[in-house]
């Protein structure tokens, strides 16, 4: 790292023919050059997340966790065979591009009907879906009458649901957890976890799912 540092900055002084005095910082800003660690932070992301177009049965590809491809039986080596506290220890590139696939989601088809305005679930069943948001500045005393009420009367009416959803974000990892109550059923709890996300997208992906 040393010796790429001094020929990045040399390069810097070459194309702004500065003093060799110059702060290295400076001559960076100058020229837009980001410095070589993360330069070559960017490269090995890239290279890693490039498993991710392999086809299915490439070797890498099998060696990789990935629980939800049953066409092809994971190797004896494959990271499916790890514990999760060995996949913890086991520091290598193989495992640092398993790690990023979990950051990469598959592209949506913008033109769904789905995104449509007046098809979705609340624009076509608006009087048979209510929201009920948690609010700490409301009266929690009454908030929890409302919700008590509406608990008893989903116990007496067959055709109503309750979903409860939260979110927690901690580290820049999301978790998602949604509780699903039917009449005479037992209650269904879904956890769901994702990367990156801001409050409010987690909040309405596990509203969501939770319908879903």
């Amino acid at each position: 790292m040393k010796i790429l540092r001094k020929m990045q900055r040399r390069a810097t002084i070459w194309i702004l023919r500065a003093f060799k005095t110059s702060p290295t910082e400076g001559l960076k800003a100058i020229t837009g050059i980001i410095p070589i660690k993360l330069h070559l932070h960017k490269l090995a992301s890239r290279s890693q997340l490039r498993s991710a177009i392999l086809p299915e049965n490439h070797l890498i590809k099998t060696l990789m966790d990935d629980s939800l491809n049953t066409r092809y039986k994971p190797p004896p080596h494959s990271i499916n065979t790890l514990t999760d506290r060995q996949k913890i220890f086991v520091k290598e590139h193989l495992m640092d591009s398993n790690n990023k696939l979990y950051k990469v989601f598959p592209s949506f088809f913008p033109l769904n009907p789905e995104f449509n305005p007046g098809s979705k679930i609340i624009n076509i069943f608006p009087d048979q879906i209510s929201f009920n948001l948690a609010n700490k500045a409301k009266n929690e005393s009454s908030h929890s009458q409302q919700l008590d009420d509406m608990t008893i009367q989903s116990f007496l009416s067959p055709h109503m649901t309750i979903v409860v959803s939260d979110t927690s974000i901690k580290n820049d990892i999301t978790t998602l957890v949604s509780h699903i109550h039917i009449c005479d059923q037992s209650l269904v709890k879904t956890v769901h976890h994702t990367a990156f996300v801001t409050s409010t997208e987690a909040e309405l992906l596990t509203i969501r799912c939770g319908i879903s």
